[in-house]
């Protein structure tokens, strides 16, 4: 894969309510390349993220990585996430952002509009499954250890979903519903839960068996993303 370029950008908030300093990472060359909205946990946009989207970037990915906080009072930030979590988990004002990224990152030069999915961790895997819903148009969503959506029942109109959680944590129990909907609705779907983790395990790979589930999902991700985005007709 050729050099990668990278920048911070400007990404307009839902209804014109401000913008959001993202990172963009992309491949070398005009392209077009498919793209990826990449989704932070509760820390905000960090370097695991950006390190994230480069890493996306060198496999040939158009990667957006959204800062939801940017330009923003962070406690407010949290209220509206909570808020939105518990009582509007699919009409909430930080998911109306997250589409308005969407938007924006099908109309950049050199992304192909209709090969777009994302990924989202922890929070940001709420998000990301979220999305899969509502974002139209969008063909594949991967979520790392995030809460499902209400009602569960939404999936129906879901996008093709991979999920990766560990055994040990409050998401284990939603992994395993998550999947039993997506079979109900007959959704293309990779669920898998690692043996042996805990939460953040891909960010934090505090064990050999972290650092494993780390690299196996990783490799997942990227087949799920080949198969959903690049397999397009």
């Amino acid at each position: 894969m050729s050099q990668i370029a990278t920048s911070t950008i400007a990404i307009p908030r839902a209804n014109a309510k401000g913008t959001m300093d993202s990172f963009f990472a992309k491949p070398g060359g005009a392209g077009p390349f498919p793209g990826i909205i990449v989704i932070h946990e509760i820390f905000g946009l960090n370097d695991n993220i950006r390190q994230i989207c480069q890493e996306f970037a060198e496999q040939g990915y158009a990667a957006l990585g959204v800062d939801l906080f940017s330009n923003r009072n962070r406690a407010l930030c949290m209220m509206q996430i909570f808020y939105g979590m518990m009582f509007r988990p699919l009409d909430n004002s930080m998911l109306a952002d997250l589409n308005s990224a969407f938007d924006s990152l099908k109309k950049m030069q050199g992304v192909e509009a209709d090969r777009i999915g994302s990924v989202g961790f922890c929070m940001g895997g709420a998000y990301a499954l979220q999305m899969a819903i509502t974002a139209k148009g969008m063909k594949a969503a991967s979520v790392f250890y995030g809460a499902n959506p209400k009602p569960l029942d939404a999936v129906a109109q879901a996008c093709p979903i991979m999920g990766s959680y560990p055994d040990k944590d409050f998401t284990t129990k939603a992994a395993h519903e998550l999947e039993a909907s997506l079979v109900t609705y007959n959704i293309p779907h990779d669920i898998k839960i690692y043996e042996n983790t805990q939460h953040s395990f891909y960010s934090q790979q505090r064990s050999p068996f972290e650092v494993e589930a780390s690299k196996d999902a990783w490799q997942r991700m990227l087949n799920f993303f080949e198969e959903h985005l690049h397999g397009i007709a």
